[in-house]
């Protein structure tokens, strides 16, 4: 199985590659399988994007991350009691 989280893309570079930043922390990645844009949401799996995403739909990706890790974190402070 592969989690993939949704990233932005802020640049476009040569030969179909281009910076995606996920909340902060930019990469590169190649988007020569997709016609992502300065601006698009993409899905990165192995270095490259595989789909564009609506933005609404990468924040409620975003969002489902974000629960989980709350919840994560939660049930390691009862854990640790």
């Amino acid at each position: 199985m592969c989690l993939a989280i949704p990233g932005k893309v802020v640049e476009l570079k040569e030969e179909g590659k281009g910076i995606v930043d996920y909340g902060g922390v930019r990469r590169e990645a190649d988007l020569s399988f997709v016609n992502a844009r300065v601006g698009d949401w993409v899905i990165v799996h192995a270095g490259f994007a595989i789909e564009i995403l609506s933005e609404e739909e990468a924040k409620k990706t975003l969002k489902a991350f974000e629960m989980v890790l709350e919840g994560y974190e939660e049930s390691l402070k009862e854990e640790v009691g």
